[in-house]
C-alpha cells in the first residue's frame, strides 16, 4: 500500500477523484505499480472543466484535510486550530501504507516532511517539483521541506526526486525528470516537420495566468515584435487571476486581431496547439521542470523562456530555445534574430526535438517501478 501526501486540490464526482490533469496522468504511472492507495489531500466543491483527470485506481481510499496558510494573522490563527487534525491525519496515513510518496513543495508537503521522520524503517519517496537550486530565492516554508528532505539523519530510507544536478547534495537526492508523450504517440504522430518562418509567426503560452508566469510579460513580447512590423499571432491556453487584466490590457492597445486567451482545453487541443506554433514562450518566475517546455520542443515548437531552475540545461544553453533576460527590447531583439534566419529556427526545433524525445512515459514509468522496488 502507498500513501501519497499532496496538497493538490480534488474534486469528487461520481465516486471518482478528479485533479490537475498534468498531476493526476504522472500520478496514475505509479498507480500501475501499486495494489492499494491511500490518498491525503485538500478537498473542494468546483465544477470539472477539461484540465481536470481522475486517477485511474479501484481501490484508492481519500483523507481529506483542509488546507492552510499563514499570509495573515487570521490566517495563522485558523492554521493553528486545523494544523492537529491535519498531522493526525497524515500520521494515520503513513501508519497503515508500505510506502510514504510525498508532493512538495506545498503545505501539506510540509507536514509531510516532519511527519515521515516518525518513520525512519519505512520504504520513502518524495517528488519535489519545484526549483532546487540552493541559490534560489525561495519561501522559507520550502527551504525548510528541502532541509528537511535532504538532512539524512531526520529523513531516513528515503530517495528524493529533483529537477536538475546541484553541487553538494546529499547521497538521497536524485536527479530525475518527467514526461507527458509515450513511445507509441511518437511513433504514431511521428516526427513534426519544421514550421517555416512565413508571412504568418504564431506564438503560444501554456500555463496559469497568474504573476508567476507573467502572461502580461508575453503579450508585451508579442505586440513590440508587432509594432517592428512583424506578422505575429498569440494564444494564450490557461486560466487564473489576471484574465480580466490581460483582457483590459489587450483592449486598450488594441491587439484584439493578433492575441486571443483561449482558456482551458484538453490535452489534445493543446497538443495540437504545439504542433502548429512556431515558439512557446515561458517567462516564468519559478519552476522545477517546466512541463509546456519539454512538450513543446517535442513537437517542433521552439521554447523561449526564462533561465530559472534546469531550464537553462533543458534549451541547451540556448542551443535549442531563446533565453530571456527579462528586459524587453533585448528580448526581441534575440527573438527577431531567430526568426530572421530560418536555418538557425530549423536547428533549434530539430535539436529540441531529439532532445526532448528522450524522455517518454515509458522510460519514465520504468524509473518509477525501480523507486517502488526499492
Amino acid at each position: 500500500m502507498i500513501c501519497i501526501i499532496t496538497h493538490v486540490q480534488h474534486i469528487k464526482n461520481k465516486n471518482h477523484y478528479y485533479g490537475y490533469g498534468p498531476y493526476i496522468r504522472e500520478m496514475n504511472i505509479w498507480l500501475n505499480h501499486v495494489d492499494e492507495v491511500i490518498l491525503v489531500a485538500p478537498l473542494i466543491e468546483d465544477e470539472l472543466n477539461p484540465i481536470y483527470e481522475k486517477y485511474n485506481h479501484s481501490n484508492l481510499h481519500f483523507y481529506q484535510v483542509q488546507e492552510f496558510t499563514i499570509s495573515s494573522l487570521s490566517n495563522i490563527f485558523k492554521t493553528l486550530i486545523r494544523l492537529p487534525k491535519v498531522f493526525f491525519q497524515v500520521y494515520k496515513a503513513m501508519a497503515q501504507s508500505d510506502h510514504i510518496h510525498l508532493r512538495c513543495p506545498g503545505n501539506i508537503g510540509l507536514i509531510g516532511a516532519i511527519v515521515q521522520i516518525l518513520f525512519p524503517n519505512k520504504q520513502k519517496t518524495a517528488k519535489y517539483a519545484g526549483n532546487w537550486d540552493p541559490k534560489s530565492k525561495q519561501p522559507w516554508s520550502y527551504r525548510l521541506q528541502k532541509w528537511i528532505l535532504s538532512n539524512t539523519f531526520l529523513t531516513r530510507n528515503m530517495q528524493v526526486l529533483v529537477y536538475g544536478e546541484w553541487e553538494g547534495t546529499s547521497k538521497n537526492i536524485k536527479s530525475f525528470f518527467t514526461a507527458t508523450y509515450s513511445e507509441e504517440e511518437m511513433e504514431r504522430l511521428g516526427v513534426v516537420e519544421t514550421r517555416r518562418l512565413g508571412e504568418e509567426i504564431m506564438f503560444l503560452f501554456v500555463g496559469t495566468l497568474s504573476k508567476g508566469k507573467q502572461p502580461l510579460y508575453v503579450i508585451q513580447l508579442v505586440e513590440e515584435l508587432y509594432k517592428r512590423g512583424k506578422n505575429v499571432i498569440l494564444e494564450l491556453y490557461g486560466e487564473g487571476s489576471l484574465r480580466k487584466e490581460l483582457e483590459l490590457y489587450i483592449t486598450q492597445n488594441n491587439l484584439e486581431s493578433i492575441i486571443s486567451l483561449k482558456g482551458n482545453h484538453s490535452r489534445e487541443t493543446v497538443l495540437k496547439a504545439y504542433q502548429s506554433s512556431h515558439f512557446l514562450i515561458l517567462p516564468s518566475k519559478s519552476e522545477g521542470w517546466p512541463k509546456v517546455v519539454a512538450e513543446a520542443m517535442f513537437w517542433g515548437c521552439v521554447p523561449i523562456a526564462s533561465p530559472v531552475s534546469c531550464v537553462s540545461y533543458m534549451m541547451g544553453n540556448g542551443s535549442r530555445g531563446v533565453i530571456l533576460q527579462e528586459e524587453l527590447n533585448q528580448d526581441v531583439d534575440q527573438i527577431e534574430a531567430v526568426i530572421s534566419k530560418q536555418e538557425v529556427y530549423q536547428k533549434m526545433a530539430s535539436e529540441g526535438q531529439t532532445w526532448s524525445r528522450q524522455f517518454t512515459t515509458d522510460k519514465f514509468e520504468a524509473e518509477i517501478k525501480k523507486l517502488l522496488r526499492g
